[in-house]
């Protein structure tokens, strides 16, 4: 359906047209007409699917001559970039229609110049809830002539608790408004908000996971623990993207990550929300600039930023939602054009998680090897070749001066040219990892596999049983329980049989992760110990025996802490 063929002013159709706007999108054809009529209405979309145009449009289209200085539309969104995208889009729908004035709310900015531009006289107001709640209280935003709210990402907002400023919010607009909500999901707060401030709502609901992600390639990447960042680097050095994005799932994560870029070379910057709102523009600018190519962000940092042209998303840390995973690679897949994904997993419990996600998404995610630093030497090899190859730069006078003059101190052009092209080369590497990635091993152990002891620096005093120690391999390593051996506990440490060619690497899949709430810290076992062993009861198998008979419920790969108790003994999931 097309634009033209709604009942839309003549000023509205215009600036429609001007954008390159025909066909709506499923969720504009479905709530453009009911917001129209003034209907309630409860939208499940998800971010890239056109929601801004659903209710700018309706709402631009509401606002009269006799409404020019009073707040007839109040539009919530989560955060800044939100705000300040919706209410850069309005304005672009009401570009012809003379009397519309917007203004957008939010914290980070200053006050004084947003109680200067709403005395002014605005008709629609954009803004997060905490900034509107705190101009309502300072009565410099008046809403008895509300005639719609609108709550966009609502289910956003609810995670970033602003459910009581929400709810205050619209106590005090007049009880026969339009209620207008988009979500992504609908948890039971949003259903509950709706329950109650909603007045007989239609609900539109549009499949939108699959339509999201159809266009993008996605893969996956499994390395072991503490590697990620190196097989990051690696990844941005083997496929080169002009832009991207790394998604993280804390503030914390994100300053540690762009440092350790920067450091590699890498033209890289964050984006969280402890950051003031002069930086998080600043950073803006400079990506969508190019002067920064890469792009570490959190997911509530990065709702709302409106950036084309982006080459690849890469999750650096899974995302603590299925919502969030299509939220994140949909930044890469905009307007028609395709894109490319890449997740990176450690243990097997992401392994599993990601299969929920590729599930829920209904879309399919490749495993890939991660390309060996030899490999992305050679690629890079190969690209410089082209490049030269296809140039068609025609060489100056002075160029060939130089070559002479070069050549007058005994430098031939093959030496020359073999000088220029190891410079090249050497700046397009310095950023790779100085040693290869392991890889996660899945074969199965042999009987005449030579093996060590590795010790872990947790023992009985903590309470440690056996299978806390085999669940734990599993996980960090990815192998399966029979790759392991003889487990023995003794008070303050543990001993485990492991193959000899893969200790290396079990260690440092092991080091400094957690067992029961505990830190540790594994190394190779080089001596007996004077410490007390606890063997198995007596007349009862050797656990590690009874495991390579019957195979060990931690071969599932789903981590599982087994928090002891003399009389009971109960699961608790990560």
């Amino acid at each position: 359906m097309q634009f033209n063929e709604l009942n839309l002013s003549h000023e509205i159709l215009s600036a429609v047209e001007e954008l390159g706007f025909s066909d709506m999108t499923e969720i504009q054809e479905k709530s453009i007409p009911l917001l129209l009529e003034g209907r309630d209405v409860i939208g499940r979309s998800n971010t890239g699917t056109g929601k801004t145009a659903a209710f700018g449009i309706p709402a631009v289209e509401s606002i009269s001559y006799a409404d020019s200085n009073k707040v007839c539309v109040l539009i919530l969104c989560p955060t800044r970039e939100l705000a300040m995208q919706a209410c850069e889009e309005i304005r672009k729908f009401a570009k012809f229609k003379r009397g519309v004035k917007t203004s957008a709310v939010y914290g980070g900015a200053s006050m004084e110049k947003q109680i200067h531009e709403l005395k002014r006289g605005a008709n629609i107001v954009v803004g997060t809830p905490g900034r509107v709640l705190d101009h309502i209280r300072r009565r410099t935003l008046k809403l008895d002539f509300v005639r719609t709210v609108i709550l966009d990402e609502a289910d956003e907002m609810l995670n970033m608790g602003f459910r009581e400023d929400i709810e205050t919010i619209l106590a005090g607009v007049p009880e026969d408004r339009q209620t207008v909500l988009f979500s992504a999901t609908m948890p039971p707060e949003i259903l509950a908000i709706t329950e109650k401030y909603q007045t007989d709502p239609i609900q539109i609901k549009i499949k939108s996971a699959q339509r999201t992600v159809e266009l993008i390639e996605q893969y996956s990447f499994e390395v072991a623990m503490g590697r990620k960042t190196d097989a990051l680097k690696l990844l941005l050095a083997a496929y080169s993207p002009k832009s991207s994005m790394v998604f993280c799932n804390t503030k914390k994560m994100v300053d540690e990550l762009t440092e350790e870029l920067i450091k590699s070379g890498f033209k890289a910057t964050g984006l969280h929300g402890d950051m003031k709102q002069g930086q998080r523009t600043q950073v803006m600018n400079s990506f969508k600039s190019g002067a920064i190519s890469i792009l570490v962000a959190t997911d509530v940092a990065a709702r709302g930023i409106d950036v084309s042209g982006i080459d690849a998303v890469f999750n650096y840390d899974l995302p603590q939602d299925n919502e969030y995973y299509i939220h994140r690679i949909g930044r890469t897949g905009r307007a028609g054009r395709t894109g490319v994904a890449y997740t990176l997993l450690s243990g097997r419990k992401q392994v599993f998680e990601l299969k929920n996600i590729a599930h829920y998404t209904k879309s399919t995610i490749t495993e890939l090897p991660l390309p060996q630093k030899s490999d992305v030497i050679a690629l890079k090899k190969e690209n410089i070749v082209t490049e030269i190859a296809s140039s068609e730069i025609t060489p100056s006078y002075d160029a060939y001066d130089i070559i002479e003059r070069l050549e007058g101190q005994g430098i031939n052009v093959k030496e020359l040219a073999a000088r220029l092209i190891s410079e090249r080369i050497q700046s397009e590497i310095a950023a790779l990892p100085e040693f290869d990635i392991p890889r996660p091993l899945k074969k199965s152990r042999r009987n005449d596999t030579k093996t060590v002891k590795v010790d872990i620096s947790i023992g009985r005093n903590k309470r440690i049983a056996p299978n806390f120690i085999l669940g734990a391999l599993v996980d960090a390593t990815g192998m399966t329980g029979r790759d392991f051996g003889k487990i023995d506990i003794f008070d303050n440490h543990t001993t485990v049989e492991v193959p000899e060619a893969e200790s290396d690497y079990i260690i440092d899949a092991m080091n400094f992760i957690r067992i029961n709430g505990h830190q540790v810290e594994v190394k190779l076992y080089k001596g007996s110990s004077n410490e007390k062993k606890y063997p198995v009861a007596k007349g009862k198998e050797h656990y590690s025996e009874r495991r390579r008979k019957f195979g060990s419920a931690k071969d599932s790969g789903r981590r599982m802490d087994y928090m002891p108790d003399r009389k009971k003994r109960t699961k608790k999931r990560h």
